[in-house]
């Protein structure tokens, strides 16, 4: 009888010791595949999210908050510039981005090459309800904000038209045709969006110069959405360039509050598998303890083995053999309920997150269970080498 037949024979006869070996094992892989599956998903959140924004950039109103101080006694804060970009500043911000786009891809054409819209917000009242109008142009934000669509009529192609988001066209029972009072001036309702799960859902859209011309803000806009042509486009460097030449205005990159986010991710998921480190760990004395004892209760059959001719080689080879049986066992186990609780705990870890299983765990969970059942089989293996023919005799 060949070597590795013996050991599945006795593992199928011992299979109840063998399972409480591989369960040190499972804890361990179990707890590593987990945390993999949870981090790879919330990971998948924060890339979809700054997909989903649409804009590469976003330029804001360069205010800033003065700590105000009579000696130590606080007199609060008071904010410092400008509420508003001033709109002739949007031909610098696209020259510059324009620029820095063209130069970092190499392209000699002169047209516009990035996606600006600005926008302008408004707080208003409608009926005795607090409503948020957003000024915008049109044709640019629905380049940048590629998933909305008209759930019932249409976009809007005049001046006194609005845009309504799905959830301001419930509460305020909004229908399309109705005429909203703006500051003097109706439009009128041509389209429902369809809900995003964005702010969008509770605004209200019309044409900028509509929106400026009534409130008296000419030439003023809150905010501007930029996306640039491609996701290696150098935003960080655009971002730059417009802060220290364009005076009042901050520019901020998506992109880097993105990795802000996943800095985090990163930070957590070091710190719970350093968690799973520890399980691997206790799984291994795990796997020590209960081959120690099977090396005890084996002390005859060593014996019989080592007077039959058989040498120390081949002995660890017998319980090396078991140790890949136990990780193999371990690795499908922990692989199965590592994913079932990635799908237990990872929405509760990162909200909304979709947990999905992960092959490519699969063989990482099977070779990291094996290593760990072979290392700590290293010692009671060395230990069964130790016992001479002798021993079991006295063991009978």
């Amino acid at each position: 009888m060949k070597l590795y037949q013996l050991v599945a024979k006795d593992v199928v006869r011992r299979k109840r010791r063998v399972l409480y070996a591989a369960l040190g094992v499972v804890i361990g892989t179990m707890t590593v595949v987990g945390i993999l599956t949870i981090t790879l998903a919330g990971q998948a959140r924060v890339y979809n999210q700054l997909e989903k924004y649409g804009a590469n950039l976003t330029v804001i109103p360069a205010i800033s908050n003065l700590d105000m101080k009579l000696g130590d006694l606080s007199l609060g804060t008071l904010t410092v510039g400008e509420n508003y970009i001033p709109e002739e500043k949007l031909p610098e911000i696209r020259q510059i981005t324009d620029g820095k786009i063209k130069e970092a891809l190499r392209l000699k054409d002169q047209g516009d090459i990035a996606t600006i819209a600005p926008k302008l917000y408004v707080k208003t009242q409608v009926d005795g309800k607090s409503v948020i109008m957003v000024g915008v142009d049109l044709e640019e934000e629905s380049e940048i904000k590629t998933w909305w669509k008209v759930r019932v009529g249409e976009y809007f192609k005049q001046a006194d038209q609005a845009l309504v988001g799905a959830v301001a066209a419930e509460l305020l029972k909004f229908n399309m045709g109705d005429r909203i009072p703006l500051n003097g001036t109706d439009i009128t309702i041509t389209g429902v969006l369809e809900e995003t799960g964005s702010n969008d859902d509770y605004q209200v859209f019309v044409p900028i110069e509509t929106l400026q011309k009534a409130f008296g803000k000419e030439g003023l806009i809150s905010s501007i959405d930029i996306r640039a042509l491609c996701n290696a486009c150098p935003v960080e460097i655009i971002a730059d360039e417009i802060n220290q030449n364009i005076p009042g205005v901050r520019a901020v990159a998506v992109k880097q509050i993105a990795e802000t986010e996943m800095g985090m991710v990163e930070k957590m998921s070091k710190f719970m598998l350093a968690l799973a480190g520890v399980a691997l760990a206790l799984g291994c004395f795990g796997v020590v303890n209960t081959m120690m004892t099977s090396v005890h209760e084996r002390i005859k059959d060593i014996g019989i083995m080592r007077a039959v001719g058989a040498s120390r080689n081949q002995i660890i080879k017998v319980f090396i053999y078991e140790a890949i049986i136990i990780g193999i066992v371990g690795g499908i186990l922990g692989y199965v309920a590592g994913t079932l609780l990635a799908y237990a705990i990872g929405p509760l870890i990162f909200e909304g997150t979709v947990v999905t299983y992960v092959p490519k765990y699969f063989p990482l969970s099977l070779v990291l269970a094996t290593l760990i059942a072979v290392i700590a089989t290293v010692y009671p293996a060395f230990r069964a080498t130790r016992i001479k023919v002798a021993d079991s005799f006295r063991s009978l």
